[in-house]
């Protein structure tokens, strides 16, 4: 490598853009430089690194294998001096057109987004909320790659670099058809388990939070689906023998929504708090720290806002049997 102190860091922002679009025009557009301006650019970093660095092809430009190999470093560099500069700048949420890219599991988005995204309609409202898939399986991936800020879910306890906060606690209760035999009498593991069970998986793994616990109770359940997206259950169970156990708040919109008959659960699921993670070099950012807030009151909110919930939380899960 050529001596750092001859690089321009305006130089590299033209590498990461041309990078990015393998395009010098939209790169340039991304820039909202000219098209010259770009090309100059260029030329002065080819002579500073010593290589061609893009190579012209049919609609666009090749990265050589030094420019590959830079890509990622220079990526991280900017993101990291953009995230330091954003740290210190002031943060005015009425007049602020940020974006906030974010993971969100399905169960997180469907009971935070709409109110979350309504106090930002009436608070920023020319901030972007970005919205990404995120469950236990890619949330720390997303977050270390600088693909989402936070992620809201169902999470694993993150490395020591990243903060947790714990947000909404959860029961689990049961759905199903209206007229289903399970929704009438009691409501027991063995019951519960004779008949076959909807399992709503984005991943498609086979294993949910239920499993152990009913494999404790002595009743291990059998699977009669598997669903990647939530939008299928309802369809599923009002025309299925299955039944399904979700997680309170969404089992109760479901249920008023398309009529569904809701029971207790008869086995405890322990571990079941949505967590909202976020690496801890965000904390001091102004406008990173405006969205968690918001975050926050929605998810307490969320929590003081129904009555049933907070009693079937504090052991009256049995009532939803009367």
């Amino acid at each position: 490598m050529t001596d750092l102190a001859r690089l321009d860091l305006n130089l590299l922002r033209v590498f990461d853009a041309v990078a990015r679009e393998r395009h010098v025009t939209r790169a340039a557009q991304r820039l909202n430089l000219s098209q010259p301006a770009v090309s100059n650019a260029l030329a002065r970093l080819r002579t500073t690194l010593q290589d061609e660095l893009f190579l012209r092809r049919p609609g666009g430009v090749e990265p050589t294998a030094l420019a590959l190999s830079l890509m990622q470093p220079v990526a991280e560099v900017l993101d990291r001096l953009r995230d330091a500069l954003a740290v210190h700048a002031p943060f005015e949420p009425a007049s602020a057109t940020r974006v906030f890219p974010i993971g969100l599991s399905e169960y997180a988005e469907a009971v935070l987004a709409p109110p979350l995204l309504a106090r930002m309609a009436a608070e920023a409202p020319g901030c972007l909320l970005a919205i990404r898939h995120a469950d236990r399986t890619n949330a720390m991936a997303l977050l270390e790659q600088d693909a989402v800020q936070l992620a809201v879910g169902m999470l694993p306890e993150p490395p020591a670099l990243y903060t947790r906060l714990r947000l909404l606690p959860e029961i689990f209760l049961t759905l199903m058809r209206a007229d289903h035999s399970l929704a009438e009498g009691p409501m027991t593991p063995e019951r519960f388990a004779a008949w076959p069970h909807l399992l709503h998986s984005p991943n498609g793994s086979r294993e949910g939070a239920l499993d152990e616990p009913m494999r404790q109770a002595g009743h291990p359940r059998r699977l009669g689906a598997v669903v990647a997206h939530l939008s299928a259950v309802p369809g599923i169970l009002k025309r299925t023998d299955m039944v399904m156990a979700l997680t309170a708040r969404l089992a109760m919109q479901l249920a008023e929504a398309h009529g569904l008959a809701l029971r207790s659960c008869p086995v405890a699921i322990p571990h079941t708090r949505l967590s909202l993670i976020f690496p801890r070099r965000l904390e001091a950012d102004q406008g990173h720290a405006w969205l968690r807030r918001l975050l926050l009151a929605v998810a307490r909110e969320a929590t003081e806002g129904c009555d049933r919930i907070k009693a079937l939380q504090q052991g009256l899960v049995l009532a939803a049997d009367d």
